[in-house]
């Protein structure tokens, strides 16, 4: 048995050595050092063997299993270092070169919009309340003065979770909740977020944009302070050299109620397609919060009064930048994200 393991020893290394690629190896080790290989087969006639000589032909039998498995290794190794550098060689690469540079993303267009309202009114005092954009059907219509029979409802094409569970068709049911967390402090607090709406999407209207609302709640507070601080927020978006017009409106939860227009950044005020030929933009609508809704909110109408403004994200956007699709803001292409 002596002899034969040897022969198996040195007929294995001799083919091994022969081997010039790695995908022929598994063969070797198969037919070598498997359960049903060479080596296996020698160490099964064991048991042929007197007590005498089976530690002698057991001992003799590792050393020719862990020699084969050792050189097996090295030679595999060895030919995958060969195959790599084979490869390097090949492509033509210079390993030691730096790799290529990471390009950094930057904010979506929308955000950086954001952050520039949330800077122009934080300068004004405004704090920033964050709502859910899951709302209940009472503090997304009833509270504010938007009751289940009322026509105004048709004024916002709903999704709804359940029957009284709404995705917020505005901004404004944050204005119950911020009031209700802080009767009976003064407010002056802005409600970013996005809104949905079950509309077709177009050019100009999506099913889901951002909307800012804007909140203040004192003692004395007049339209002329509504006014004020939207001419001012209209400066400092789009230039001091912008000039506003106030135009009589109605929503439920504000009275009396206006729309605020600022004059055409394209044609000066002249007329354009952009502006329908009018020579002014509409940036948002606004008013007085109604007494049914401040009481609804904890506050005494009698004592308090307050203003609210809503106004988009992404149509401020489009006319800043003369984009002519809203679908572009969320369509995903970086040929057009990475233009902001």
């Amino acid at each position: 048995m002596l002899v034969q393991l040897n022969t198996l020893k040195e007929t294995a290394l001799q083919e091994l050595e022969t081997i010039t690629d790695v995908d022929q190896l598994p063969e070797w080790h198969r037919k070598y050092l498997s359960k049903k290989g060479e080596l296996t087969q020698v160490l099964k006639q064991l048991g042929r063997l007197s007590a005498e000589e089976r530690p002698a032909a057991g001992q003799a039998a590792n050393k020719v299993k862990q020699a084969l498995t050792g050189r097996f290794q090295e030679h595999q190794d060895r030919l995958k270092e060969a195959a790599l550098d084979q490869q390097l060689a090949k492509d033509d690469i210079d390993i030691s070169l730096p790799g290529r540079p990471c390009h950094l993303g930057h904010l979506h267009v929308c955000t950086q919009m954001l952050r520039q309202i949330y800077q122009v009114f934080g300068e004004m005092g405004f704090q920033i309340y964050e709502s859910p954009e899951v709302e209940s059907d009472e503090n997304n219509f009833q509270l504010l003065n938007i009751p289940a029979y009322h026509p105004a409802r048709d004024m916002w094409d709903t999704f709804w979770v359940n029957d009284q569970v709404v995705l917020r068709t505005h901004t404004s049911p944050g204005q119950i909740r911020v009031m209700k967390e802080n009767f009976p402090n003064p407010i002056r607090v802005i409600l970013p977020g996005k809104v949905y709406r079950y509309e077709q999407v177009t050019q100009r209207s999506e099913h889901q944009f951002y909307q800012v609302e804007g909140l203040a709640v004192g003692l004395n507070i007049r339209m002329t302070d509504l006014i004020g601080v939207m001419q001012e927020a209209t400066k400092k978006m789009f230039g001091s050299d912008r000039k506003n017009r106030i135009r009589g409106s109605y929503f439920p939860f504000t009275e009396p109620s206006i729309e605020i227009d600022m004059d055409c950044i394209f044609c000066g005020g002249s007329g354009c397609r952009m502006c329908k030929h009018t020579g002014w933009l509409e940036i948002g609508g606004a008013g007085m919060v109604h007494p049914v809704v401040l009481n609804n909110g904890g506050y005494d109408p009698d004592v308090w009064s307050g203003f609210a403004f809503g106004i988009g994200v992404e149509r401020p956007l489009l006319l800043k930048h003369g984009i002519p699709d809203i679908r572009y803001f969320y369509g995903n292409d970086l040929n057009f994200l990475q233009q902001f």
